[in-house]
């Protein structure tokens, strides 16, 4: 299905009021009546006892010894600034986030794709193939899954537009902690290393030279970082210099 983020977009330096909670928005419901006492029925012989329900329970969430350190749940950032930005992922508190860019980067989706708005001392945003913020994958989007993981420095979080379940492929790492996000937008990682490439992106909205996501891909791939040659942004086409004739040319009044 073809995806069309409608303004993809974080906080702004001012983030507004959090919606309601969906919870506290919503009538509680009504109290079912009690019901009218029946007379016992009597003890059921063992061969026609039905057998009792049993709730299936519920799938644990991982537990940190499972994904810690795990290379199947770590992320590697190849970026133009000059070197390989290292994650680790969160899926106790975000599978379906981790899965997602677990996926994408597999399939190649984020090479190369640029960092479209970045602002100082709060975010990096990418994500988008098109660089304007509108784009997206063609998988369909998430349902949030927002938790108690706070957006401090070199946390990974999903970037979304109005809709609380609008999170596609597009997503920041947190310059500085905010706080005001915590619980809006769905955190699921953070940089363990190489967090001196994110502090070097290019600053913009959108950055005058836009610094880039060279590879992408989860650690137990293997791949290595690429050359250095390859780590390096692109430079902007130098101004022409005034001709000798336009030096010359007489100030009009």
């Amino acid at each position: 299905m073809a995806f069309g983020l409608a303004g993809a977009t974080i906080a702004q330096e001012a983030p507004p009021a959090p919606a309601p909670n969906p919870e506290e928005s919503q009538p509680a419901p009504p109290e079912s009546p009690a019901p009218a006492p029946v007379d016992a029925p009597p003890a059921a012989s063992a061969a026609t006892d039905a057998p009792a329900a049993t709730e299936v329970p519920a799938v644990p969430a991982m537990t940190p010894d499972q994904y810690i350190g795990n290379p199947e749940y770590m992320l590697n950032i190849d970026l133009s600034t000059g070197g390989r930005v290292v994650i680790q992922l969160y899926p106790n508190v975000a599978p379906n986030h981790v899965d997602r860019l677990k996926q994408l980067a597999r399939a190649g989706f984020y090479d190369g794709v640029k960092f479209h708005r970045v602002i100082d001392g709060f975010m990096a945003q990418t994500g988008d193939p098109t660089a304007t913020g509108q784009g997206g994958s063609q998988l369909p989007d998430l349902k949030a899954e927002f938790n108690v993981t706070p957006h401090l420095r070199g946390t990974l979080s999903m970037a979304r537009a109005e809709s609380e379940d609008s999170a596609n492929s597009q997503f920041f790492i947190m310059l500085q902690p905010r706080f005001a996000l915590d619980r809006r937008y769905t955190a699921f990682g953070r940089v363990v290393s190489g967090m001196q490439y994110v502090d070097a992106i290019q600053k913009g909205e959108p950055p005058a030279v836009m610094s880039r996501m060279v590879q992408v891909s989860v650690a137990a791939d293997n791949k290595p970082v690429p050359p250095a040659s390859a780590l390096v942004e692109a430079v902007p086409a130098p101004t022409a210099a005034p001709t000798v004739d336009e030096l010359n040319a007489p100030i009009n009044p």
